[in-house]
């Protein structure tokens, strides 16, 4: 049988690869197990950055249907139990990583799939790539965290548009919408989403998680509350070997060597 998530540790980060390129890498409760599994392991073994990408031609089209198909069960599907259990767990986990996720949508990344590279903390694309909200195709809301991170990144209009019409975003315009960091040349992408990581993973990853933890608290804080966060953060990061380390190479000309404390 086929790993539905593959692994490649690399120095200080992991690359996770979504693993069903047959099924553009859509969600089945395996999947959804080991990818959660990769994540954790990433956490627990030190990694200081993960990267995230799709097998074959899609990034990933969402929940595989197949295995939710009221036609072949004798109840309705509890689709609000699958997102409790597997969809709301995930896009929690990657939030709460203390490093940075690079996502790399190397192809369609559909429903579920492109919600999952929403919660992810910088995401790159194919210029070949495209992301649908394809949920109202078969009377669904968007999910994965979609109906709280489109209305943030794009508005309520843009959200409203594509969550009704499920509309193809192409990746540029999801770059130039504010959706995504970048759209790359496909020839490009996993070259530069590589590069991107490595270098977040030898950065001075206690202000990257720090920074990640203020940005994601915004959305909920007030200006007064925010103010005492950054304070708080930032006697923390002035306290790490990092900052002494940053500091003396900006001063001696030299790149620095950060060691995430």
């Amino acid at each position: 049988m086929t790993d539905p998530i593959l692994v490649q540790a690399n120095e200080n980060w992991i690359e996770i690869t979504l693993n069903r390129p047959e099924r553009l890498n859509s969600f089945n409760d395996e999947m959804h197990i080991a990818l959660r599994s990769a994540l954790e392991n990433a956490r627990d073994t030190g990694a200081r950055a993960v990267l995230l990408t799709g097998a074959g031609r899609g990034f990933c089209a969402g929940q595989d249907l197949g295995d939710r198909d009221p036609s072949k069960l004798t109840t309705p599907p509890d689709l609000g139990t699958t997102v409790r259990n597997f969809y709301a767990p995930l896009v929690r986990l990657i939030r709460a990583l203390e490093f940075p996720v690079v996502c790399a949508v190397n192809g369609v990344a559909a429903g579920a799939g492109a919600n999952l590279a929403l919660a992810c903390d910088v995401v790159l694309a194919a210029h070949s790539a495209t992301f649908i909200q394809s949920f109202s195709k078969v009377g669904l809301i968007p999910d994965t965290g979609g109906s709280w991170h489109l209305p943030r990144l794009l508005g309520e209009a843009r959200a409203k548009g594509l969550a009704f019409t499920a509309q193809p975003l192409p990746a540029q315009k999801a770059e130039d919408w504010g959706l995504i960091w970048k759209a790359l040349p496909d020839e490009e992408l996993m070259e530069q989403a590589r590069g991107m990581t490595a270098g977040f993973a030898s950065g001075p990853t206690l202000g990257l998680r720090l920074s990640k933890a203020a940005i994601q608290a915004a959305a909920t804080d007030t200006l007064d509350d925010h103010l005492d966060l950054e304070a708080n953060y930032m006697k923390t990061c002035g306290e790490s070997a990092d900052y002494a380390e940053g500091v003396s190479a900006f001063l001696e000309k030299r790149k620095p060597a950060f060691k995430g404390k």
